[in-house]
């Protein structure tokens, strides 16, 4: 921790973790203000959307804690920089990561602004990641604890944005964040982690998804061109999904018993052209691997990485695997030895050495080895 007194806005959600975060800075002598960031408006009212309480609970952790808080409203920036982005992604037939977006363009851009306005030096949030000072570089490392590491959301976030930030729970393991919460007396000390996408809340995803996404029906079809039946909008399906296609059971006639035919169906393809949904039977099915990928919309914490070996995350919670880069003009190319499961067009590959986060780019395509 900084030695140095500073001002220092802290970004407080109502959970535990940014709670405790404004508590350390506290402790360690720091002016710490906190801001609510109100994200979402659409739902107010709606029992999925949690906003009120949380800010309840933030302003209650304020009052423990003896800071002041304020109540920002960005929604407009979220609608236009971070909600549009993604309905034009789902309408692409593309899966987007909105926590990302989020981090990049509310969390650490408009967020950012508006506390350097009051005069802070550093804003903080309760994010599971650290940065270290690495010459005139700052770098951003994985969160202590593997099973709450946070990085793999933060890696869009450039030099700018690193330098002016701090993550004090990085270096905790998140059983230490609840028993401080206990000891300090905070309020949301027990509060479950919120769960979802942040203006999805905790809703059903596709009844959010219906009211905004256009409706096209088409024929859901095995990787043999056999129809099996139909899906309700190719945006309403993510590659590796299993639920809720509505085929479970079919087999093929006089097929013998006790053959695959009872395995699970799988999502492996949206051909948009021809508006199919491509399922195959079995997690292990070949079309659901992949040993390569290229990404775009690429953004880097520091220099960008050259040629090389690396770990690689296609998707939050998976353990970093080996891959090799291949920069190219905007876009890279990451090989696998190991074949990675589901790799999905619209999520982030991200790139790490060891523990530091490299940044990454969006999926755009798996093609075939040569």
């Amino acid at each position: 921790m900084n030695p140095k007194k500073q001002r220092i806005v802290v970004g407080l959600s109502g959970g535990v973790d940014s709670a405790v975060s404004a508590w350390l800075l506290k402790q360690a002598g720091h002016e710490v203000v906190g801001i609510f960031m109100k994200n979402w408006e659409d739902d107010d009212d709606s029992e999925y959307c949690s906003s009120n309480i949380d800010f309840v609970d933030a302003a209650a952790v304020a009052d423990v804690i003896g800071i002041e808080i304020e109540h920002v409203n960005f929604a407009a920036e979220y609608k236009d920089r971070v909600f549009a982005e993604f309905l034009r992604e789902y309408q692409a037939g593309r899966t987007p990561n909105p926590d990302v977006l989020c981090n990049a363009e509310i969390k650490f851009k408009a967020f950012l602004d508006h506390a350097m306005r009051l005069g802070a030096e550093k804003i903080a949030t309760g994010h599971y990641a650290r940065v270290r000072e690495q010459g005139d570089q700052v770098q951003l490392l994985k969160g202590l604890d593997p099973l709450k590491d946070q990085s793999y959301f933060l890696h869009r976030l450039n030099q700018a944005q690193l330098q002016k930030t701090m993550f004090p729970v990085g270096e905790l393991p998140k059983t230490e964040v609840r028993r401080l919460a206990e000891e300090i007396g905070l309020p949301n000390a027990k509060k479950k982690d919120s769960t979802g996408i942040c203006f999805i809340g905790e809703r059903p995803f596709r009844e959010f998804l219906n009211r905004y996404l256009s409706h096209k029906p088409g024929p859901i079809k095995d990787e043999r061109g056999r129809k099996l039946g139909e899906h309700v909008g190719l945006s309403f399906y993510t590659l590796g999904q299993r639920q809720g296609l509505g085929i479970g059971g079919i087999k093929e006639k006089g097929a013998p018993r006790g053959g695959g035919e009872h395995e699970p169906w799988f999502v492996a393809r949206k051909d948009l052209d021809t508006n199919t949904l491509v399922v195959v039977q079995g997690h292990d099915h070949p079309l659901l691997q992949s040993h390569r990928l290229v990404a775009n919309d690429l953004s880097w914490t520091g220099t960008a990485p050259g040629f090389g070996g690396y770990g690689a995350k296609t998707r939050y919670r998976q353990a970093d695997a080996a891959c090799a880069l291949t920069p190219g003009d905007g876009e890279i190319r990451l090989d696998f030895p190991q074949a990675q499961w589901a790799v999905t067009p619209g999520q982030s590959a991200v790139l790490y050495d060891g523990e530091v986060c490299l940044g990454g780019g969006v999926i755009v395509s798996t093609p075939p080895l040569d």
